[in-house]
């Protein structure tokens, strides 16, 4: 379907309180711009007369869903219909997690919104609820449609009273709809025609509405912008190109570029931008799904977030304040585990905190609830296992977006208002400073590992004083280096009294300085390939997270050993008794060839 002029297409979304006859409203618009494949309109209408119904234009949404799989352009999230202007694409209505995922993810931007209200019902709680989460969206163009003004005999006072009330509440979410239209939809009054029943309305019909909506004008003036979804290795006929893979979602980036990875802070130069099956491209623009090579390889991953050496940089955190809304069923409450997802990085995240919680249908607020329910909206603060990479709110809208997935499941959403302080905050600074100047080699961490056949890894064995890790770390390394490994035990002393021998020991910023250069070290260790054995007391769950701040969290297994676990760190393996280190150093070597550190000959 060709756009009659040429314009950009434009995302609508249509929201509205059940039965205020918001598919009604859908289906008419289709059927008065003929965009229903031929003959279905009648299709349905005969349908409906052999079964003794009457006709409802909603059923041209569910008869065109039934033939989804012959063809049809339709599915669950989204409808296509055409004007003489552009072609819209309807979304699902907010509310619906499907909705929810798509523009939170990414996968659509609602440009536009149309909210349904019933005439003869008047303003509801999910008409209010829907106003809302626009706003916290982000969609500001808004059109408020006052459906079935047939059943209140098309009331000009019912009308007016319905513009006043739902004006006061969008103006306390700061949001202006930009006209009222009062339509039967089922009648067709004002949707693609004007009515002569309401001689006292002279505004647009819902169809020359949406033609006067703007196109959102995609982000092309802001810092450039590109979450990582994959790094490609390419080994066929000596093509041995790493192409980092994305889709940038603000800004643009040009063949020479310094680029910065966050939230690790390594840099390299873009050497060439690539193209399935497309000519040599010196720049790529918003939009665009694309991939780079680099001057320099480095190790990045999925979840990080490409910028511009030479524009503002994300904000790095793992903790943040977020604007939230709850659709899941299950409450949202602290200290459960779940997945906060902003682009393509997935972390785990905790709620630390609730600062309010605002019922979305009346804008009351409760700063003393515990929990948030389906529905709430609330200004919350969550704490990650890692930090990572993001944009507020209001500055760059494509990369401020979250969702919340609890057991596989999108449950809610929102937009990252803040980045607050943390308590690794201070390590990152340093670990991000040393990898923007870290020199690369030109041995690559691939080559070192095909080499050695190893993945370099951090093997930390705590638990409390005397259960064996010092007898355990030692046989291991002994265990490993007969087996042709690269493999070093670091005895915490070695780094006591030579890299750590200016500190004086006592206090927690000491112990956290200890970390801090253990990590470091580790770092050092990992980068030339090998496999790096620690042995701690009673290491904690903060103390973990302090050094994978330093330390890629993928190369380090932790091992506890001892019956009683006296913290409350998260391990891999749990050894409860010592029978001898030959005996639970084979327990270890065991779980590295379950992670595929090394090799598990068949």
């Amino acid at each position: 379907m060709n756009n009659t002029k040429g314009e950009q297409d434009l995302n609508l979304v249509i929201a509205g309180h059940v039965d205020h006859g918001k598919s009604t409203i859908i289906g008419r618009m289709l059927a008065d711009t003929d965009s229903l494949p031929e003959g279905k309109l009648e299709q349905v209408k005969e349908t409906c007369r052999k079964n003794s119904k009457p006709f409802e234009y909603a059923f041209l949404l569910d008869a065109l869903k039934d033939e989804q799989a012959q063809g049809i352009t339709i599915d669950s999230a989204r409808v296509f219909f055409q004007t003489d202007m552009r072609q819209y694409i309807i979304l699902d209505a907010p509310g619906h997690i499907e909705f929810l995922k798509n523009m939170v993810t990414g996968a659509a931007r609602a440009e536009a919104a149309l909210l349904v209200i019933d005439a003869s019902e008047g303003v509801r709680e999910n008409s209010r609820r829907h106003g809302y989460m626009l706003s916290m969206l982000g969609i500001k163009q808004i059109a408020v449609v006052v459906n079935k003004m047939d059943l209140v005999d098309y009331d000009q006072d019912t009308y007016q009273k319905i513009v006043e009330e739902y004006t006061d509440f969008l103006a306390e979410i700061g949001l202006e709809a930009e006209t009222f239209i009062p339509v039967s939809g089922m009648l067709g009054d004002n949707v693609a025609a004007q009515s002569d029943k309401m001689d006292w309305y002279h505004g647009q019909t819902v169809l020359e509405q949406l033609d006067s909506f703007e196109n959102e004008a995609l982000p092309h003036n802001k810092p450039f912008r590109m979450p990582v979804q994959d790094v490609y290795k390419f080994t066929k006929g000596g093509d041995d190109r790493r192409i980092v893979a994305g889709t940038v979602e603000a800004g643009e980036m040009n063949v020479g570029d310094e680029v910065v990875f966050y939230p690790s802070g390594k840099k390299s130069t873009v050497k060439s931008i690539e193209g399935f099956k497309e000519d040599k491209q010196h720049k790529v623009k918003v939009g665009k799904a694309t991939g780079f090579t680099l001057d320099e390889q480095i190790y990045i991953t999925r979840g990080e977030l490409a910028a511009r050496a030479d524009e503002a940089e994300p904000r790095v955190s793992a903790r943040i304040k977020a604007n939230l809304f709850w659709l899941a069923r299950q409450d949202l409450v602290k200290d459960k585990v779940y997945y906060l997802k902003v682009g393509t990085a997935k972390v785990k995240a905790r709620l630390q905190k609730i600062n309010r919680v605002i019922d979305a249908s009346n804008l009351n607020q409760d700063e003393n609830k515990e929990k948030i329910e389906r529905h709430d909206v609330a200004e919350v603060v969550f704490k990650l296992d890692r930090a990572m990479a993001f944009d507020l709110a209001g500055e760059i809208e494509e990369t401020s977006r979250f969702v919340i997935v609890d057991e596989f499941e999108i449950a809610g959403g929102g937009i990252i208002s803040e980045a607050l302080e943390d308590e690794q905050s201070w390590v990152r600074e340093k670990v991000m400073r040393r990898n923007y100047k870290w020199e690369q080699s030109l041995i690559s961490r691939e080559e070192r590992a095909e080499k050695y056949n190893q993945k370099s890894t951090l093997i930390l064995i705590t638990g409390e004083e005397d259960v064996g890790k010092k007898p355990t770390a030692k046989a291991l390394e002994k265990r490993l280096f007969n087996d042709g490994k690269v493999v070093y035990f670091l005895g915490i002393g070695n780094l006591l009294y030579g890299v750590d021998a200016d500190i004086k020991n006592g206090n927690n910023n000491n112990q956290e300085e200890h970390l801090r250069r253990l990590a470091e070290v580790s770092h050092l260790m990992l980068d030339a390939g090998a496999i790096l054995i620690v042995t701690a007391v009673e290491l904690t769950q903060a103390d973990l997270e302090l050094i994978k701040t330093t330390v890629n969290p993928q190369q380090i297994e932790t091992v506890w050993l001892g019956d009683r676990v006296t913290t409350d760190l998260e391990f891999d393996l749990h050894i409860p008794e010592f029978t001898s280190e030959d005996q639970v150093s084979a327990q270890i070597k065991g779980l590295l060839q379950d992670r595929g550190i090394i090799f598990r000959p068949w």
